[in-house]
């Protein structure tokens, strides 16, 4: 699995980490997150303005910077900027600053703001300017400040603590009053608690798919039925001129000295954190006596260090069901990784041992540790020609944006194209017709030079745009009206749909006929063996958890948690074909459990009905509000 695979897998965790480099980013490290400190704040151009308010490109590749060291904390030295910008994440965080400007708008109109005594009272409660329980005193605070780089005067500092107060007190204002009736609490809390296992068959349409074909007159009747969703859209065509970063990049020569500087000023980025590999059992304490639950984790430990299989006792007794089934294992992971007293305990560790009893908030944990790899940096010759191409290609686009930006002013009519092209020794292109969503030609997937086609008038010309290879300056050349085409024109398409639709219906039939069988069947799994297909079994799992072959799929899940014990069901229609399940398990909330875990899941629940509330409150505020993005200077920034 590749390190984007991982990430994109593991999407949420990135954007609550983000969320979690943004707040310390206000609160400490580098607080011109909301307004901009000295130097950066006014250093840069422009990105965007947010009812006046500024994002400076200085402010954004702090934020960024900052932000690609927390991934490189979490995911080592392999995290690269391409990486992140696949993601999107230079986006995020614009996202980010721009909502924070817009609250502060927002608590501006309604005359929000937070007191000098609230300021003071945030700063000196920090734990960053706290020694045995107290604040350090304002000398040495200031002297922490003056540490930083650039160093930030108690002013910028306070105003941002300022910003970040009065941002809270909006969103106080604006969702304190929210509630979560009991009875709400506790349906909700069993919908996401209660467990069901099951056995599992599917007939997906792909597995019938080579069952079925499409005669002319099927397509020919499909087609008259379903015009409109095989409408050829509005397309258009350009004439563009390309500044061609890869072009410029192999012209681009990097001085051997500013290979090593580079890598020098940022060795963390080719180390390796120290890293770990752990197996755990883990038994739970919630709504559980904790006395009886320690007195197992005991004897299970007595176990394990009398030589116990490790793996084994993990499968039958962990209640980490994600990792029992790999026999307790973690695989690798850095520090920071997992909760504090986990962690201090396993770094702790050598190979081979197995620790105490780890008491956290999920219970009583035994940990063997596995493997310990120690913290590594590549050399400057190991990276050497990563860092030359990526020097060069920065090089290469700071050129281009800077020629894109110089050419701006020559070029004002379509002739313009080709009398600069000429003296720059560039040579116009035509692209073919393309839809909105669709990539250009010469150009592949440019979303800003798409729009701004569409919104041209023949005869104009863009001023530089942003495109995958560069930058480009276009004037419209033709214009295709939407039409419903002649069936030989789209039959390929129209064929896939009606060999679709068909493996869709016989995977329905299929599943019907199998499940009269199964549901005269005493053995359900031999019942599905016999045939021809395999039922799986599913561990105890709670809605919204992915099924074999099936993913998550919604109304298995609702079958699932309706139907009784031992029952099977009709057939269930889902995204990939057809399913029939059997219920073999449940296991709903005690009442012991509920209380237990009331008084936490209300302030879960009501934090998220909070957070909600307020991000669909200023997507409305947002609409009122003037919001200006400068993407070429974003995307200089974020180079």
């Amino acid at each position: 699995m590749t390190m984007l695979d991982r990430m994109r897998r593991h999407r949420d965790w990135l954007k609550w980490s983000l969320g979690l480099v943004c707040v310390a980013f206000v609160l400490f490290y580098i607080p011109d997150f909301l307004r901009g400190s000295g130097a950066d704040a006014a250093s840069g151009d422009t990105i965007a303005k947010v009812e006046g308010r500024e994002i400076t490109s200085g402010e954004f590749r702090r934020t960024y910077q900052a932000q690609l060291q927390a991934y490189r904390s979490a995911y080592g030295a392999n995290m690269s900027e391409q990486l992140l910008k696949q993601l999107g994440i230079e986006q995020q965080i614009l996202q980010q600053m721009v909502d924070e400007r817009a609250a502060l708008a927002e608590a501006d109109r309604l005359g929000i703001q937070a007191s000098d005594e609230e300021v003071r009272t945030r700063i000196v409660t920090m734990p960053a300017f706290q020694e045995n329980g107290a604040f350090i005193g304002d000398a040495r605070y200031q002297q922490l400040l003056r540490m930083q780089r650039p160093p930030l005067t108690p002013a910028d500092f306070e105003d941002n603590v300022r910003n970040s107060l009065t941002v809270e007190k909006l969103r106080a204002a604006l969702t304190d009053w929210l509630s979560v009736p009991d009875n709400e609490l506790e349906r909700e809390y069993r919908r996401r608690n209660d467990k069901v296992k099951l056995a599992v068959v599917s007939v997906t349409s792909d597995s019938v798919r080579a069952q079925v074909t499409a005669s002319d007159a099927d397509v020919s009747s499909y087609f008259d039925a379903h015009k409109d969703a095989f409408k050829i859209p509005e397309k258009r065509k350009i004439r563009y001129l390309l500044i061609d970063i890869d072009a410029m990049r192999a012209k681009t020569i990097v001085p051997a000295a500013d290979v090593e500087r580079s890598y020098n000023n940022s060795i963390e980025q080719y180390t390796t954190p120290e890293q770990v590999r752990a197996s755990h059992i883990l038994l739970k304490t919630e709504g559980k006596d904790d006395a009886a639950v320690k007195a197992k984790a005991e004897a299970l430990l007595k176990l394990a260090r009398a030589g116990a299989d490790f793996a084994d006792l993990a499968k039958k007794n962990s209640e980490d069901t994600d990792s029992a089934k790999n026999g307790g294992d973690l695989d690798y992971f850095g520090r920071g990784r997992m909760v504090p007293e986990f962690d201090q305990a396993v770094f702790a560790m050598q190979p081979g041992q197995i620790s105490d009893l780890v008491k956290t908030q999920y219970g009583y944990h035994i940990i063997k540790l596995v493997d310990k790899k120690n913290a590594t940096t590549r050399t400057l010759a190991e990276v050497r020609q990563q860092i030359t191409d990526q020097l060069a290609y920065e090089r290469a686009q700071a050129q281009a944006a800077d020629l894109a930006q110089g050419l701006e002013k020559q070029i004002s009519k379509p002739a313009d194209l080709d009398k600069v092209g000429k003296a720059q020794g560039l040579t116009p292109q035509e692209s073919g017709f393309f839809a909105h969503d669709e990539p250009i030609l010469g150009l592949g997937p440019s979303p800003e030079a798409a729009t701004k086609a569409f919104q041209m008038k023949q005869g104009e010309v863009s001023g530089a745009l942003r495109a995958s290879r560069g930058f480009v300056f276009e004037t419209l050349v033709a214009k295709q009206d939407p039409y419903v085409p002649k069936v030989e024109e789209v039959k390929d398409r129209v064929r896939d749909e009606v060999v679709k639709q068909k493996a869709r219906e016989l995977s329905k039939q299929k599943a019907a006929e199998l499940a009269a069988k199964l549901k005269s069947a005493s053995d359900f799994e031999k019942a599905a063996k016999a045939a021809g297909v395999e039922a799986k079994t599913t561990d105890l799992i709670a809605r919204d958890s992915p099924l074999p072959d099936l993913g998550v799929a919604p109304a298995v899940e609702d079958a699932a948690f309706t139907l009784g014990v031992g029952t099977v069901s009709d057939p269930i229609a889902t995204d990939t074909g057809t399913a029939v399940i059997k219920v073999l398990e449940k296991k709903e909330v005690t009442s012991e459990e509920w209380t237990t875990a009331k008084d936490r899941f209300r302030e879960e629940l009501l934090t998220d009905r909070r957070n909600r509330f307020f991000a669909a409150y200023m997507s409305k505020a947002k609409l009122k509000m003037k919001i200006d993005v400068n993407r070429e200077t974003l995307q200089r920034a974020a180079s």
